[in-house]
């Protein structure tokens, strides 16, 4: 049995370990760093993608001229400076945590480096209208940024690389969605499984720090707004059974399709062609993008959030065909090469899928099944069934749908996980390829 601390002794160790309070506020002061990059990096995707609606909206046509030309540039760019920054970026930091890695080659998944690169080339995606997210790259940037913060930290010192990499990482999600729940949880669930004993606080206080500098600079509102949940009864158990069946087969097979495209194994036509000529490849990623915006009426482009705030809303009719629209386009675009995330068109999808089931099943309040559609997708998708409800509860300040969101997130990862093998544990797998 440990025995219990002497309380003067402890209090005189806590007070006067300059070591401890060096540690500390190193952390601290990378945390809060992380915040403000994240609140940069989410200013500037959303001028980018902002310019690009502009640009759109002078001329339907522009972006089958634009888009390819922006996503060749933006590959040719990753692939010759910084191939570490293909992709999501959440994979990286799951190759980085493996014990595969070594410490020399960390630098290739993690670092400042990255992260100034994914900022840019993340946004440079929006600006091009892809179909791309800003939060998965968050985890890397964020990542990158703690990481650094172990040069600062005095010898013998309790917390590890290991530690700070989850904590940037699960701080990336925090500021991004606004959620710190949500990223507390992701760095449980699908970080690491290996708990840090002594710095669990510290490292606990900077991913809430993070978070915080995010809610001082855009102020403590959800992301999505808020949803009113009304007539909650026994109607509404059909709808969200099919949803959630719906969005654990949907987000199965996205994930599948996820793998088998950026696995680089398949001897597919277009696999062959991605790898002799990736640029070509990405430009015509890039067309396709284009084309499906524009069939789709523009809410296929981009990251979709104002698409979603706005069904969530009740304040748009939605062709039925939208779905499939963002579902192939934010497959084109993670295919092309090009560094972006899917936690944002996981999300779209969910929301027009769940609008879908609404409509067609004449549900009454639409936004309730639309945010177990967002839960249950990027439950599905991610297999991270805790992290989704927590982080859309916390985006649609839906707390009187606690139960509901958590057991379509349970019903649609268990299915995603009888078609699918995880998707960002299988990329993670596939980044460490790099250093066998």
């Amino acid at each position: 049995m440990k025995p219990h601390p002497r309380i003067v002794s402890a209090f005189q160790h806590e007070l006067t370990d300059w070591r401890l309070w060096t540690g500390r506020l190193a952390v601290l002061a990378f945390a809060a760093a992380a915040g403000l990059t994240i609140v940069a990096f989410t200013w500037l995707s959303e001028r980018a993608l902002e310019a690009f609606f502009h640009l759109e909206g002078k001329a339907w046509w522009a972006p089958l001229l634009w888009t390819p030309l922006v996503t060749g540039a933006i590959v040719w760019l990753t692939r010759r400076f910084v191939p570490g920054a293909a992709g999501s970026g959440i994979p990286q930091v799951m190759a980085v945590l493996s014990s595969e890695a070594a410490m020399a080659q960390r630098s290739l998944f993690v670092s400042l480096k990255l992260s100034i690169s994914k900022i840019l080339l993340t946004a440079a995606g929006l600006l091009g209208g892809l179909s791309l997210g800003r939060e998965g790259p968050s985890v890397q940037i964020a990542a990158g940024i703690m990481r650094h913060a172990h040069r600062w930290l005095p010898d013998r010192t309790s917390i590890t690389e290991h530690g700070l990499l989850m904590a940037g990482g699960a701080a990336g999600i925090a500021a991004a969605f606004n959620t710190p729940l949500g990223g507390v949880m992701f760095a449980i669930e699908e970080l690491t499984r290996k708990p840090e004993q002594r710095s669990n606080t510290l490292l606990l206080g900077a991913i809430v720090l993070s978070g915080l500098i995010a809610v001082s600079v855009y102020g403590n509102n959800t992301y999505f707004g808020v949803i009113h949940v009304e007539n909650l009864s026994f109607a509404m158990a059909l709808p969200a059974l099919v949803v959630a069946l719906a969005s654990g087969v949907a987000g199965g097979l996205f994930a599948r399709l996820m793998i088998s495209s950026l696995g680089g194994a398949s001897s597919d036509w277009f696999s062959r062609t991605r790898a002799r000529f990736p640029i070509r490849f990405a430009m015509a990623c890039g067309l396709v993008v284009a084309i499906l915006g524009i069939m789709s009426g523009g809410t296929a482009y981009g990251s979709g959030y104002a698409h979603t705030k706005t069904m969530l809303a009740g304040g748009e009719e939605v062709s039925h065909l939208s779905v499939l629209l963002r579902f192939v386009s934010t497959w084109v675009t993670a295919w092309s090469g090009v560094p972006g995330g899917l936690f944002a068109p996981a999300l779209a999808i969910g929301a027009e899928l769940g609008n879908s089931v609404s409509a067609l099943m004449a549900y009454p309040n639409a936004p309730t099944i639309i945010a177990l559609g967002m839960a249950g997708f990027l439950a599905a998708v991610t297999q991270a069934p805790l992290t989704a409800f927590i982080i859309v509860m916390e985006m649609v300040d839906g707390h009187a749908l606690v139960l509901s969101l958590m057991a379509c997130t349970l019903v649609s990862s268990g299915i995603s996980r009888l078609i699918s093998a995880p998707l960002y544990a299988t990329l993670a797998e596939i980044q460490l390829t790099r250093v066998r």
